[in-house]
């Protein structure tokens, strides 16, 4: 397949994939539910009836209900088009009603007619030309113009229309691909003012790129292509950990450069048989780069391994302790990382500029693993004032300083601790033996600034993007928007996003902001009757439940990670269908797992089975949720280990602080849900423990 054509199919899955945005935002056939009959608090993306609401002024929410109420069938027709765009090419505009024609959506919509007629015969396309340039000249640099000036652009490629190509061109705007054919057709065109060195640069970029095979050949046939430049671009590959990709470079060098750089792939490559041939040929000559890229790659594979050879590789390469230092560093986090006590002495071997934060944390969670509390307080000592001074390093130097028997000192950086809202506070009260006692700061409610930027005319095309189901076409708008907004509007979007139920962008935006604790705003519970039954029927707390939720996926209804997993407790439809069968439910479609109800109670099951497996390792389930079993099976310890020791070692930084934030936001969950007493969190203060049954691994795996 050409890379013409490869670009074309490209185009097509991204408008069937924007088409079918909208046709999941039309109203569906019921899913039956898995839990007993509720009524949905949201049960597709146009709901709008969200307990926010009743945050704002009853002014502002008769405005919300007043423009919903305007629009409600203008966007019932955009949406109808929309998702017929194919059919309705842009001669069809002439049968368009009057109401979808002021619908502020409808210039999505002519671009979607225009980015289809694009995939038409090639020997048509020249109106569709005009009116491509017609569309993108009369919207400037608006959102709307971005997805059309981009297929327009491919599809010119694609024709070898190249002036027309680089009338419409926006190198800001291009990615590689694009960029790569902006050369091609300055080549074409014989423009070729300041065309070499573009080219070249261009040229350094260390992955595959198709589109730029005229320009790269151009650049050679010229003599500007040198061996140095190719050296350069595979060395970059290399250092990007990319042998593959590095071998088709270097094809291209003489046999005496070549040999090195191939020397590094194969390190890369099989990096136990390169680094024992090193070894057992000590006069071999090799470039430190590559053998500490391959001694890097066998740790981190293999770190039983590296240890085994570590002595033998310094003896026969006769590194000296400050060149060896790099090497035990290398061994010495993949060691820690794998919660091995023997990475301690390894980091023993590191010379201190050697140390940089990152090793340092991994040193201190090494020394707090082995309660070598001296060495982790020194360690955390050593930081940069900046993560010294963070909550998870200031509270580490209160457990290293109370466990030296110094109390009161500790005591008073608990105590300091307190007013930082976040797990590391929360853990800090519970060794003081006091309640968590959130602090709640309320974002000021400005009727009329709410009510200025709600209509300007951006943020109304992403609040209709966003009704209708396009995510990321609502995500660009709002930024086109938010970025002309002064100070004060800025803050005040926060609340106008939470009030249309948009809950990921409302503490994006805050956190942009840094407005934490308005917990009343950013911690809403829009699934009240879904999470309760879930909770009941998994046995357990609706907090843990929404702090799932909130850390999954900020209450998005249509979330999909890269790796597929779907809805608001992010799971993967084979996972989704193991725990539907294992409960004896309905086994759910990839669809299904969109819906609320059949969402959130199959999360909720299948953190009651991780919790049935480990023993209700509370902590454990949850990075297992995060993990997956196998990772979290080889993570837990060989004897009782505190908790939060347990859980700072977790190797994986994703999970780690996916623990640590879901076990605060389920404790923010029940104090906003009005507990009588004030949440405690006593029980982060327990021990993580093996299985007690050691059969137990087999039946996880069984089950997985």
């Amino acid at each position: 397949m050409s890379t013409r054509s490869a670009a074309r199919i490209i185009r097509i899955i991204r408008i069937i994939r924007r088409l079918g945005a909208i046709a999941l935002a039309l109203p569906l056939a019921p899913v039956a539910p898995l839990v007993p009959a509720a009524p949905l608090a949201l049960s597709v993306p146009l709901a709008l009836a969200l307990p926010v609401t009743l945050a704002l002024p009853l002014s502002a929410r008769a405005q919300d209900a007043d423009t919903a109420a305007a629009y409600a069938s203008a966007r019932q027709a955009f949406q109808q088009a929309y998702a017929h765009a194919a059919d309705n090419l842009p001669e069809a505009a002439a049968h368009d009603s009057a109401i979808l024609k002021s619908y502020p959506l409808y210039p999505y919509l002519q671009a979607a007619r225009i980015e289809q007629a694009l995939l038409g015969r090639p020997a048509s396309l020249a109106p569709v030309d005009k009116q491509a340039a017609d569309f993108i000249a009369a919207h400037a640099d608006m959102p709307v113009s971005h997805d059309l000036r981009r297929a327009w652009l491919e599809s010119l490629a694609q024709r070898s229309q190249w002036s027309q190509f680089l009338q419409a061109y926006r190198d800001a705007a291009a990615d590689d691909a694009l960029r790569c054919d902006g050369l091609v057709a300055r080549v074409e065109l014989g423009e070729t003012d300041g065309l070499a060195r573009d080219i070249a640069k261009q040229w350094l970029i260390p992955h595959s790129l198709p589109e730029c095979a005229r320009a790269f050949d151009w650049l050679r046939q010229n003599g500007v292509l040198t061996t140095a430049l190719i050296e350069q671009r595979a060395r970059l590959a290399l250092e990007s950990s990319d042998p593959a990709f590095a071998r088709q470079i270097i094809e291209q060098l003489p046999r005496d450069r070549a040999g090195p750089l191939l020397e590094w792939a194969s390190l890369l490559e099989r990096p136990r048989r390169g680094i024992d041939a090193l070894i057992a040929s000590p006069g071999k000559p090799v470039e430190p780069p590559a053998l500490l890229a391959g001694w890097t790659r066998l740790a981190r594979q293999d770190p039983s391994a590296a240890e085994e050879r570590y002595a033998g590789l310094l003896a026969a390469r006769r590194l000296s302790p400050e060149a060896a230092s790099p090497y035990a560093l290398a061994l010495a986090l993949s060691l820690a990382w794998n919660r091995d006590p023997a990475a301690l002495d390894y980091f023993r071997r590191v010379s201190a500029h050697d140390l940089d934060d990152s090793a340092l944390e991994w040193r201190a969670r090494a020394a707090l693993w082995s309660s070598d509390w001296r060495l982790a307080l020194s360690s955390i000592a050593a930081l940069s004032q900046t993560e010294r001074q963070s909550a998870r390093w200031r509270y580490w130097t209160a457990r290293a300083t109370q466990a030296l028997h110094d109390p009161r000192q500790a005591r008073q950086i608990y105590e300091s601790l307190l007013p930082d809202d976040d797990y590391y506070s929360a853990l800090a009260a519970a060794r003081l033996g006091r309640p968590v006692i959130p602090h709640p700061e309320a974002l000021p409610v400005e009727p009329a600034v709410l009510s200025a930027i709600g209509s300007q005319p951006a943020l109304v095309r992403a609040r209709e993007l966003f009704l209708c189901g396009m995510q990321r076409q609502a995500q660009a708008e709002w930024r086109f928007g938010y970025g002309s907004l002064a100070a004060d509007e800025r803050l005040q979007a926060i609340r106008l996003a939470a009030s249309w139920g948009w809950y990921d962008q409302a503490v994006a935006t805050a956190t942009a902001q840094r407005v934490f604790n308005d917990y009343a705003l950013l911690y809403p519970r829009p699934f009240d009757a879904e999470v309760d039954a879930a909770a009941r029927l998994a046995q357990l707390a609706p907090d843990m439940v929404y702090g799932v939720i909130r850390q999954e996926s900020l209450y998005r209804i249509d979330a999909e990670s890269p790796a597929g997993a779907l809805g608001l407790m992010q799971l993967m439809p084979d996972t989704a269908r193991r725990t539907a069968r294992y409960w004896k439910l309905s086994r759910p479609s990839p669809a299904d797992l969109l819906e609320p109800s059949v969402n959130i109670s199959l999360g909720a099951a299948r953190l009651r089975m991780l919790l049935d497996r480990f023993d209700e390792q509370i902590p454990v389930a949850l990075a297992s949720y995060n993990a997956g079993l196998k990772a979290v099976m080889h993570w837990l310890p060989p004897q009782p280990l505190d908790a939060d020791i347990w859980i700072e070692n977790i190797p994986y930084n994703e999970t780690r602080e996916y623990v640590e934030r879901t076990l605060w936001h389920s404790l923010l969950f029940r104090w906003l849900r009005g507990a009588r007493e004030a949440p405690r969190a006593d029980a982060w203060l327990s021990e993580v423990r093996p299985l007690a049954d050691p059969r137990q691994a087999s039946r996880m795996a069984a089950a997985k």
